[in-house]
This record gives C-alpha cells, structure tokens and sequence, in this order.
C-alpha cells in the first residue's frame, strides 16, 4: 500500500539506497480513487526507480475503480497503466499471472478482488501453474496477494476477498509447499509462523503483512489482545521488507521501520524452504 504520501517518500529514498533486483508491490498503488491525474503523479515518482528495476505488482481495493451506471469496467486505469506479462504464464488476465527470478524463484501474483472460487478462470490458472512448478529448478515459490488471509490486527477483519479467498485456495497453496505469502491492505507489518487451517504446520507458507508502505489513510494501529500463538511479530509502524535469497534452501527477511534515523531492521528472520518436502508423495 504504497500511495503518495511523506511516508511513501520515505519508503522510496530507503529502497533506493538498498541493493535490490525487483520490487513485488501487493496493490494499492497509486490510490487515486477515480483521480486519473493522480496516476500520472505516481508514474512520475516511481519512474526514477521502476526505470531501473523491475517493478511486479498486483492490484488491491484501490485499483478498482468502478462506478455502477456510470463506469462499469473496473481495473480500466490499472490494467492501462501498469500491464504485466500475464500471457507468458498463461492466464487470461493481468490481475493474476507468475514469472520466475533468475530461475530459482516463482512468483505467483494472485488477483484479490477478481473471481478466485473454484472453477473460475483464476483458480484454474493457480492450479495448473502449481501443477508446472519443478522444484528441483525452481525451489522458491512466493505468492503475492493484497487481502491478508491471516491477520490479528483490528482493521480489514472478516472481509470475503480475505476469508473466502483462503477457504477456496489455501490447501492449493499447501499442496505445492508454498513458501511464502506476501499480502498488503492492513497498514501495518506482521509476520505469521508457518500456518495451515489456522495453526502452526511446518509444511504451510510463512504469512507475512506489508501493507505499510506510506498511503495517506494512515496506519492500522489496533491489534487484537491477546496475540495469537501464530503471530510471531507485528507492529503499526510504516516501512518495507527486502528478501534476500542466499541459496537454494536459505533466505533472509528483513522488514525495517522509515522512523528509524538509519535503516535498522526491526525484525529479520532466517527461512528454509520447503523444496524437499514437495518432492515427497503426499
């Protein structure tokens, strides 16, 4: 969530000084809200960046954009502006698709707010793209999504693109031995546990929230007490994460707050990836 705000700014000068190869954004970008100038004002303060570096997204709830009777089609600005190579993986749409980074990582960009139940274009799509997955080439796969399906704070709780979404697709995430699940739209930071069916499960994907990249609502201060034993870490404070893949078994998080004068990492963790594990029968 990133927008156009002090914060964002904030967040960009510390990504700018930071070694990075790609940037994955999980929607909620320029939040302009039917404001079409304020597209423009986004392209213009990303360009410096996404000119240099890949910049993959997908869409969150402010990409949609559509008004009943009046404009019908929704997503119009953002598929416009912000086309990804959705048809070499092939989906059908550019709110859903996957790549790979330097053949060691696949990233599926999930779509939130498009039909993701099963028998629809995108869960088919999931489907068959997890089904190709060769993890003996490519040991990391990262899932990217905007409506966190997991999370404690007290902001975004019971939303069908959150709730439902998990119910329709989170045992495929499990059968591929998913890694990772980045989500945004909580404007806070929390990293879950490894987590399937919500409880701690060594073969599920790490859950971790990034949704607090500087937009101008604000962060999502309240979280539920008490902490749930899932919730390994959280905090209400604007930043941004980098993920280092070291090897083809480990990683390292980091997600450092903007408040800090200098760039300190307020949680950082180490992570094996679950590449054995998806070879066994299951």
């Amino acid at each position: 969530d990133l927008g156009q705000s002090g914060w964002t700014k904030s967040t960009l000068d510390r990504i700018t000084k930071s070694k990075y190869d790609m940037l994955l954004l999980p929607g909620d970008l320029s939040y302009a809200d039917f404001w079409q100038p304020s597209w423009d004002s986004f392209g213009r303060m990303v360009e410096p960046l996404a000119s240099q570096r890949p910049w993959m997204v997908t869409h969150g709830n402010h990409e949609i954009e559509k008004i009943p009777l009046i404009h019908c089609t929704p997503f119009t600005a953002y598929n416009s502006r912000w086309r990804m190579p959705f048809e070499e993986s092939g989906s059908s749409s550019n709110l859903y698709y996957s790549f790979n980074v330097a053949s060691m990582v696949h990233v599926i960009m999930l779509g939130s707010y498009t039909d993701f139940n099963p028998g629809s274009s995108q869960y088919t799509w999931l489907e068959t793209d997890l089904k190709n997955i060769d993890r003996k080439r490519t040991p990391w796969v990262i899932v990217i999504v905007h409506a966190p399906w997991y999370n404690s704070n007290e902001s975004h709780q019971g939303e069908k693109e959150s709730v439902d979404m998990r119910k329709a697709m989170e045992h495929l995430l499990y059968g591929a031995r998913v890694d990772i699940v980045f989500a945004g739209h909580v404007h806070a930071y929390e990293r879950f546990d490894r987590v399937y069916d919500g409880v701690a499960n060594d073969r599920g994907p790490i859950y971790i929230t990034v949704g607090d990249g500087g937009n101008r609502e604000g962060l999502s201060r309240s979280f539920k007490d008490p902490k749930p034993n899932i919730s390994l870490f959280r905090e209400a404070s604007f930043g941004y994460g980098e993920l280092n893949i070291v090897s083809s078994t480990q990683a390292q998080w980091t997600w450092s707050r903007n408040q800090d004068d200098e760039s300190v990492s307020a949680d950082t963790c180490w992570l094996t990836n679950l590449a054995i594990d998806a070879e066994k029968p299951k």
